[in-house]
Protein backbone atom coordinates (compact mmCIF):
# COMPACT_ATOMS: atom_id res chain seq x y z
CA UNK A 1 0.00 0.00 0.00
CA UNK A 2 1.52 3.12 -0.86
CA UNK A 3 1.59 6.42 0.81
CA UNK A 4 -0.48 8.82 -1.25
CA UNK A 5 0.69 11.78 -2.85
CA UNK A 6 -1.31 13.79 -4.86
CA UNK A 7 -1.09 17.69 -5.00
CA UNK A 8 -3.02 19.84 -2.89
CA UNK A 9 -3.63 21.93 -5.80
CA UNK A 10 -5.05 19.28 -7.77
CA UNK A 11 -7.15 18.40 -5.39
CA UNK A 12 -8.33 21.84 -4.79
CA UNK A 13 -8.80 22.08 -8.36
CA UNK A 14 -11.49 19.13 -8.17
CA UNK A 15 -13.38 21.07 -5.51
CA UNK A 16 -13.79 23.78 -7.62
CA UNK A 17 -14.39 21.88 -10.82
CA UNK A 18 -16.95 19.99 -9.28
CA UNK A 19 -21.49 21.11 -9.44
CA UNK A 20 -24.35 20.24 -9.15
CA UNK A 21 -24.55 19.11 -12.55
CA UNK A 22 -28.55 19.80 -13.65
CA UNK A 23 -28.45 18.07 -17.03
CA UNK A 24 -25.48 15.39 -18.27
CA UNK A 25 -24.18 14.56 -21.82
CA UNK A 26 -26.93 11.34 -22.60
CA UNK A 27 -24.04 10.87 -25.37
CA UNK A 28 -21.36 9.95 -23.21
CA UNK A 29 -21.00 6.86 -21.24
CA UNK A 30 -19.22 5.89 -18.26
CA UNK A 31 -17.05 2.64 -18.68
CA UNK A 32 -17.23 -0.16 -16.38
CA UNK A 33 -13.98 0.40 -14.89
CA UNK A 34 -15.04 4.30 -14.33
CA UNK A 35 -17.87 3.82 -12.01
CA UNK A 36 -16.76 0.80 -10.60
CA UNK A 37 -13.88 2.96 -9.21
CA UNK A 38 -16.65 5.64 -8.10
CA UNK A 39 -18.29 2.41 -6.31
CA UNK A 40 -15.29 0.91 -4.95
CA UNK A 41 -14.88 4.54 -2.89
CA UNK A 42 -17.87 4.33 -1.53
CA UNK A 43 -17.11 0.74 -0.46
CA UNK A 44 -14.20 1.93 1.26
CA UNK A 45 -15.86 4.71 2.95
CA UNK A 46 -15.75 5.24 6.88
CA UNK A 47 -18.82 4.75 9.07
CA UNK A 48 -19.47 4.99 12.74
CA UNK A 49 -18.26 1.88 14.50
CA UNK A 50 -17.43 0.21 10.76
CA UNK A 51 -21.05 -0.77 10.44
CA UNK A 52 -21.40 0.26 6.87
CA UNK A 53 -25.23 0.55 7.12
CA UNK A 54 -26.13 0.75 3.85
CA UNK A 55 -26.92 -0.22 0.24
CA UNK A 56 -26.23 1.49 -3.32
CA UNK A 57 -29.11 0.24 -6.46
CA UNK A 58 -27.53 1.27 -9.86
CA UNK A 59 -30.42 2.18 -11.81
CA UNK A 60 -29.17 1.48 -15.04
CA UNK A 61 -32.87 0.11 -16.65
CA UNK A 62 -34.66 2.77 -18.70
CA UNK A 63 -38.17 1.45 -17.55
CA UNK A 64 -37.36 1.77 -13.59
CA UNK A 65 -35.82 5.24 -14.44
CA UNK A 66 -39.12 6.34 -15.76
CA UNK A 67 -40.99 4.57 -12.42
CA UNK A 68 -38.83 7.10 -10.37
CA UNK A 69 -39.26 10.38 -12.74
CA UNK A 70 -43.21 10.32 -10.37
CA UNK A 71 -41.85 10.33 -6.99
CA UNK A 72 -38.43 12.12 -7.83
CA UNK A 73 -39.22 15.74 -8.94
CA UNK A 74 -35.58 16.63 -8.45
CA UNK A 75 -34.62 13.47 -10.46
CA UNK A 76 -36.27 13.79 -14.24
CA UNK A 77 -33.71 15.27 -15.80
CA UNK A 78 -30.66 13.54 -14.48
CA UNK A 79 -32.90 10.44 -14.79
CA UNK A 80 -33.00 11.03 -18.95
CA UNK A 81 -29.17 12.02 -19.27
CA UNK A 82 -26.76 11.00 -16.76
CA UNK A 83 -25.00 7.60 -17.57
CA UNK A 84 -25.32 6.15 -13.67
CA UNK A 85 -27.74 6.70 -11.59
CA UNK A 86 -27.29 5.33 -7.50
CA UNK A 87 -30.33 5.00 -4.94
CA UNK A 88 -28.82 5.29 -1.81
CA UNK A 89 -30.62 2.90 0.92
CA UNK A 90 -29.79 3.34 4.46
CA UNK A 91 -30.34 0.83 6.79
CA UNK A 92 -33.23 0.89 9.43
CA UNK A 93 -33.80 -0.03 12.97
CA UNK A 94 -34.12 -3.93 12.46
CA UNK A 95 -30.60 -4.07 10.94
CA UNK A 96 -28.74 -1.40 13.10
CA UNK A 97 -30.25 -1.84 16.80
CA UNK A 98 -27.05 -2.87 19.21
CA UNK A 99 -28.88 -6.79 19.25
CA UNK A 100 -29.62 -6.74 15.62
CA UNK A 101 -28.23 -10.52 13.28
CA UNK A 102 -26.52 -7.65 10.90
CA UNK A 103 -24.69 -6.59 13.84
CA UNK A 104 -23.51 -9.70 14.75
CA UNK A 105 -22.66 -10.74 11.86
CA UNK A 106 -20.70 -7.46 10.85
CA UNK A 107 -18.56 -8.29 14.46
CA UNK A 108 -17.77 -12.55 13.80
CA UNK A 109 -18.09 -12.91 10.19
CA UNK A 110 -17.00 -9.37 8.44
CA UNK A 111 -14.55 -8.08 11.65
CA UNK A 112 -13.45 -11.22 12.61
CA UNK A 113 -13.38 -10.34 16.08
CA UNK A 114 -12.68 -12.98 18.84
CA UNK A 115 -15.70 -13.09 21.41
CA UNK A 116 -13.86 -10.89 24.32
CA UNK A 117 -13.64 -7.96 22.19
CA UNK A 118 -16.84 -8.71 20.19
CA UNK A 119 -18.47 -8.67 24.28
CA UNK A 120 -16.96 -5.63 24.87
CA UNK A 121 -17.68 -3.80 21.55
CA UNK A 122 -21.26 -4.44 21.60
CA UNK A 123 -21.18 -2.79 25.30
CA UNK A 124 -19.70 0.28 23.79
CA UNK A 125 -22.67 0.34 21.08
CA UNK A 126 -25.29 -0.54 22.84
CA UNK A 127 -23.93 2.61 25.49
CA UNK A 128 -23.57 4.92 22.73
CA UNK A 129 -27.24 3.96 21.30
CA UNK A 130 -28.78 4.43 24.51
CA UNK A 131 -26.69 6.86 26.32
CA UNK A 132 -24.73 9.02 24.20
CA UNK A 133 -26.82 9.78 20.94
CA UNK A 134 -30.30 8.47 22.37
CA UNK A 135 -31.29 6.68 19.63
CA UNK A 136 -34.64 5.33 21.30
CA UNK A 137 -36.94 5.55 18.19
CA UNK A 138 -36.64 3.60 14.46
CA UNK A 139 -36.76 7.19 12.83
CA UNK A 140 -33.47 8.09 14.95
CA UNK A 141 -31.78 4.97 14.26
CA UNK A 142 -32.54 5.67 10.28
CA UNK A 143 -31.23 9.35 10.11
CA UNK A 144 -28.25 8.19 12.30
CA UNK A 145 -27.75 5.47 9.37
CA UNK A 146 -28.65 7.93 6.46
CA UNK A 147 -25.86 10.37 7.97
CA UNK A 148 -23.13 7.30 7.48
CA UNK A 149 -24.22 6.94 3.85
CA UNK A 150 -23.69 10.56 3.19
CA UNK A 151 -20.37 10.08 4.06
CA UNK A 152 -20.13 7.27 1.31
CA UNK A 153 -21.84 10.01 -1.00
CA UNK A 154 -19.40 12.36 -0.46
CA UNK A 155 -16.56 10.61 -1.22
CA UNK A 156 -18.23 8.96 -4.41
CA UNK A 157 -18.55 12.34 -6.02
CA UNK A 158 -15.14 13.75 -5.00
CA UNK A 159 -13.67 10.36 -6.73
CA UNK A 160 -15.60 11.34 -9.88
CA UNK A 161 -14.74 14.94 -9.29
CA UNK A 162 -10.87 13.73 -9.40
CA UNK A 163 -11.11 11.87 -12.52
CA UNK A 164 -12.80 14.33 -14.45
CA UNK A 165 -16.51 13.13 -14.05
CA UNK A 166 -19.45 15.17 -13.01
CA UNK A 167 -21.83 13.94 -10.24
CA UNK A 168 -25.25 15.47 -8.69
CA UNK A 169 -26.58 14.61 -5.17
CA UNK A 170 -30.38 14.38 -5.42
CA UNK A 171 -32.58 14.78 -2.33
CA UNK A 172 -35.88 16.13 -4.56
CA UNK A 173 -38.06 12.74 -3.73
CA UNK A 174 -41.28 11.91 -1.67
CA UNK A 175 -39.46 9.94 0.89
CA UNK A 176 -42.52 7.45 1.73
CA UNK A 177 -43.76 7.10 -2.30
CA UNK A 178 -40.24 6.35 -2.90
CA UNK A 179 -39.82 3.48 -0.69
CA UNK A 180 -43.45 1.98 -1.82
CA UNK A 181 -41.79 2.10 -5.34
CA UNK A 182 -38.62 0.16 -3.78
CA UNK A 183 -40.47 -2.37 -2.40
CA UNK A 184 -43.23 -3.22 -5.22
CA UNK A 185 -40.29 -2.41 -8.56
CA UNK A 186 -36.79 -2.97 -7.24
CA UNK A 187 -37.20 -6.10 -4.44
CA UNK A 188 -36.21 -3.78 -1.69
CA UNK A 189 -37.28 -5.16 1.65
CA UNK A 190 -38.75 -1.20 3.25
CA UNK A 191 -38.66 -3.10 6.44
CA UNK A 192 -34.55 -3.25 6.68
CA UNK A 193 -33.66 -0.54 4.43
CA UNK A 194 -35.01 3.03 3.56
CA UNK A 195 -34.33 5.54 0.79
CA UNK A 196 -31.56 8.17 2.06
CA UNK A 197 -30.76 10.12 -1.31
CA UNK A 198 -30.44 9.79 -4.94
CA UNK A 199 -27.04 10.71 -7.26
CA UNK A 200 -26.38 10.96 -10.36
CA UNK A 201 -23.31 10.05 -12.43
CA UNK A 202 -21.77 11.15 -15.78
CA UNK A 203 -20.49 14.00 -17.80
CA UNK A 204 -21.77 17.59 -18.12
CA UNK A 205 -23.56 18.90 -21.06
CA UNK A 206 -22.78 22.27 -20.46
CA UNK A 207 -20.36 24.23 -17.84
CA UNK A 208 -22.63 25.89 -14.90
CA UNK A 209 -24.34 29.07 -15.73
CA UNK A 210 -22.73 30.95 -12.34
CA UNK A 211 -19.52 30.40 -10.60
CA UNK A 212 -19.30 28.50 -7.20
CA UNK A 213 -20.26 30.61 -4.70
CA UNK A 214 -19.43 30.21 -0.86
CA UNK A 215 -19.51 31.94 2.29
CA UNK A 216 -16.09 33.39 3.04
CA UNK A 217 -13.74 30.66 4.72
CA UNK A 218 -12.71 33.13 7.84
CA UNK A 219 -16.73 32.35 8.16
CA UNK A 220 -16.82 29.16 8.89
CA UNK A 221 -13.50 27.99 10.86
CA UNK A 222 -13.24 28.82 14.68
CA UNK A 223 -9.86 28.63 16.07
CA UNK A 224 -9.27 27.71 20.07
Amino acid sequence: MKTPNIAQEDILNAFQYRHATKEFDATKTLTDEQINFILKTANLSPSSFGFEPWHFIVVQDKELRELLKPVAWGAPVKLDTASHFILGLAMKAPMVKYDAQYISHMLKEVKQMPDDVIEMYSKFYREFQERDFNLDTDKKLFDWSSKQTYIALGNMMTAAALTGIDSCPIEGFHQEKTEALLREKFGVDTNKYGIAFMAAFGYRKADPEFPKSRRAFEDIITWK
